[in-house]
């Protein structure tokens, strides 16, 4: 059934959350996204099984230097695209990045975001480096709640999959994010065979010490390097199965048919599980998200080849909210059916997570 003034598409999915890449930076080179470190190239080279894929055999250079600050957008062109859409019903925003909390002021970005009176739900996925220097403020600036990125308990293991030795301080960020009552704090780990899924016990008994959700999220084709193969997906049935063999897992219903995730409760708490499953168990169908790229991009599916450019728009001379509304809405008419990923023609898109914005 259509809305009248809402984001509408031919599937009659209306979009209500609006994703925002503000950085196209991060300070982690993680083997899901930018694997570009030594241990990322030893980790996906190819066994002897599956010589016949296709596989990077040695580090290449960064494909994506960093965007100069002329192309990305400033974050009153950021304000301006969030008011249009909160007009045409989006009440959801989630700041991302690269890792957001590497740009300057992004307290000031969540408090005019967090003014707008329809946004119902302000919140931020971070890597958590810097969050403990900044939180207090975005939590006074508005900010609703916090997804920290946690992909390994194990010091050495995080270094690992992350490039970067800092477990320590990230823990200390979810800590904190309970402590100001950024809540509910969510926690990802993406799961990849062989690296971290031993992990997914201690991950879990995790979120009942610390009363928190942890989400665990199947290995997306989204990696700078295109080293992605499906034998490293830890599926969601797979990730299930061991977590009740460890754990009575109650189901829990979502209000929403747009959950990405599905939930259960680990029978302590507030102590939940989320697992996330876009290669195993597409939710498409319910998909009511769309991006913006920090180079003011928009991209209606996440592994899209198409994007669609508002930064010209909104640098024309000529520019008004009627001629972003109407480029809006033609843009959502034509989102995607859903992904291709199981399909035997699909190709990777060539921008990578950290530069499409989680």
């Amino acid at each position: 059934m259509s809305r009248p003034g809402a984001l509408q598409d031919t599937h009659n999915r209306i979009i209500g959350d609006l994703r925002i890449s503000i950085t196209d930076r991060c300070n982690f080179k993680c083997v899901y996204c930018l694997p570009e470190t030594e241990e990322a190239a030893k980790r996906f080279l190819p066994t002897s099984t599956e010589t016949t894929e296709p596989v990077s055999q040695t580090v290449k250079k960064p494909l994506y230097p960093w965007k100069p600050r002329s192309q990305i957008l400033n974050y009153e062109e950021i304000i301006q695209i969030v008011r249009v859409a909160s007009q045409l019903g989006v009440n959801k925003i989630r700041i991302t990045g690269g890792e957001p909390l590497l740009r300057q002021n992004v307290d000031w970005l969540i408090a005019q975001i967090a003014s707008i009176r329809t946004i119902r739900d302000l919140s931020l996925t971070t890597n958590g480096t810097n969050f403990k220097r900044l939180a207090k403020r975005l939590k006074l600036s508005g900010l609703d709640r916090v997804t920290i990125s946690l992909d390994s308990l194990d010091r050495a293991n995080f270094k690992k999959i992350t490039g970067y030795d800092g477990l320590a301080n990230v823990l200390d960020s979810i800590r904190l994010a309970k402590s100001l009552d950024l809540s509910p704090v969510k926690i990802n780990a993406v799961i990849i065979r062989g690296l971290n899924d031993q992990e997914i016990p201690q991950l879990a008994q995790f979120a009942i010490d610390e009363q928190i959700i942890m989400r665990f999220i199947e290995f997306m084709p989204l990696d700078s390097q295109h080293v992605w193969r499906r034998s490293h997906v830890v599926s969601a049935a797979e990730i299930e199965k061991r977590l009740h063999s460890l754990h009575h897992l109650t189901p829990l219903n979502s209000n929403h048919l747009s959950e990405t995730s599905t939930r259960w409760s680990l029978g302590q708490g507030k102590a939940e599980i989320g697992i996330i499953a876009p290669v195993t168990q597409p939710f498409c169908g319910n998909c009511n998200r769309i991006r913006l790229t920090a180079d003011g991009k928009i991209r209606t599916c996440l592994f899209s080849h198409n994007e669609h450019d508002l930064k010209s728009i909104l640098r024309h001379n000529s520019y008004s909210n009627e001629t972003l509304t109407d480029r809006l809405k033609q843009i959502v008419l034509r989102k995607e059916k859903g992904h291709r990923i199981n399909q035997p023609d699909y190709v990777q898109p060539e921008r990578t997570m950290s530069l499409i914005g989680g």
